[in-house]
């Protein structure tokens, strides 16, 4: 079957592939007649940590998977998910997560049977067929892109190995702390730009780098994957809201209907990312993250923690 989902494609798996600190697999289903109907790809990526165990292993997949069929999704999906966690089990992953799930309840009496407890989410997008981004502004957001740019701010695509670099620098000293955020390898940034799939943009101030990100296009949408920016350093100039509003542009400008923000939704109360995210005018929808850790006890814990 042919893939539309870049986040189950055979290109991701190469990329993976070459990538130091992962592990990606693919899982397929076939019909009784030896035709694939159904396809996921799960990673394994080994992480390092300040605190014990210092060195582990996550299973991440982005999403339900691709389907070649109309009815029995769910339980083709339920059988993968069977293979998945056993995978993840003989490989000794800490835990395993699932996001980005199409629809909230997708999969669920398959989850809770394997184990896993979800996690409320707000996962947040823009829409970009509508209306054009800028009528979506907050006055203030609109307010700061337009004086920073008066001000001589450059935003564009990356250009050069050197620029990518200045950006990888900047993303491995704003993720190295963020116990949530997991740092890719430079190599796979690399390839995220080197794909027809992928974008890296950068801000520039004086020549210099002062914020990037990466971005994946897929079936018609947008997906932000890594922001870093020195908004400390360059408070004035807000290299963090330009960033966003040249990828946010950039998709509007070629046409996606949606640009969605990964890992800014996290379930807290009071969260200053998922506020400046939706200062552009993002829709925040309710979802469910799955969650299993290989520490029977540690699971339980947080079943209960996390019950409805």
């Amino acid at each position: 079957m042919s893939s539309n989902n870049f986040f189950h494609s055979p290109e991701l798996y190469h990329i993976l592939e070459k990538t130091s600190g992962y592990r990606p697999f693919m899982v397929v289903a076939e019909d009784e007649k030896g035709k694939v109907v159904a396809h996921l790809l799960a990673i394994i990526r080994r992480r390092g940590s300040l605190l014990p165990p210092y060195l582990f292993t996550q299973g991440r997949i982005y999403g339900e998977g691709e389907y070649d069929m109309e009815k029995g999704r769910e339980e083709v999906f339920g059988r993968m998910l069977t293979l998945i966690t056993q995978k993840f089990r003989r490989n000794f992953c800490t835990w395993a997560e699932f996001s980005n799930m199409g629809q909230k309840m997708f999969g669920y009496r398959y989850f809770r049977e394997k184990g896993y407890f979800p996690v409320p989410w707000q996962e947040i997008h823009n829409s970009l067929h509508s209306m054009a981004p800028e009528e979506r502004l907050t006055p203030k957001t609109a307010s700061r892109i337009e004086k920073a740019y008066n001000m001589g701010v450059v935003t564009r695509e990356v250009e050069t190995l050197e620029e990518l670099h200045a950006f990888y620098q900047m993303l491995h000293g704003f993720y190295r702390f963020k116990i949530r955020r997991f740092l890719p390898k430079e190599e796979l940034i690399e390839e995220i730009d080197a794909s027809d799939n992928g974008k890296v943009f950068i801000t520039l101030y004086k020549n210099k780098v002062i914020g990037g990100c990466t971005c994946v296009y897929s079936g018609g949408k947008a997906f932000l994957l890594h922001l870093a920016s020195k908004r400390k350093t360059y408070k004035a100039l807000h290299p963090d809201t330009l960033t966003v509003w040249q990828a946010i542009r950039y998709a509007y400008e070629h046409n996606y209907a949606h640009i969605y923000f990964m890992d800014a939704g996290l379930p807290f109360q009071k969260n200053t990312f998922r506020d400046f995210i939706l200062s552009f005018g993002g829709k925040p929808v309710s979802k469910y993250r799955w969650f299993r850790f290989s520490f029977p006890t540690v699971n339980k814990i947080l079943n209960w923690f996390y019950r409805e």
